[in-house]
């Protein structure tokens, strides 16, 4: 029962990750989780990289082939001169609580 909880809370998760169609409409940048995060790499929180700076933080994450973001940053405007765009690794995370450093359960975009 509960590996059925998980499952349905993961799907959830991706679900909520995923980015609205044109970022929204709105030229914002936004996904349905925040904004459009910039990030210089994107691994499995498996990777030992992620995973030392997951375990530095004390968050533990359920799927260890969820992607996250390391070194993030927003991209607040696409389209819109060299301010809007990303160099490295646009996604949309579901976390991106954590000052940057990582942002957790990531999907790609394209800007």
């Amino acid at each position: 029962m509960f590996a059925k909880l998980l499952s349905i809370a993961s799907l959830a998760i991706l679900a909520a990750a995923t980015p609205t169609p044109g970022g929204g409409g709105s030229g914002s940048g936004d996904c349905s989780t925040g904004p459009i995060q910039c990030c210089d790499t994107v691994e499995k929180a498996s990777d030992p990289a992620a995973a030392d700076i997951l375990a530095s933080i004390g968050v533990v994450v359920q799927d260890v082939d969820a992607l996250v973001g390391l070194t993030c940053s927003p991209v607040t405007v696409v389209g819109v001169g060299s301010s809007g765009s990303c160099d490295a690794n646009a996604v949309c995370c579901e976390d991106n609580s954590h000052g940057g450093l990582i942002s957790i359960g990531c999907v790609p975009v394209t800007l």
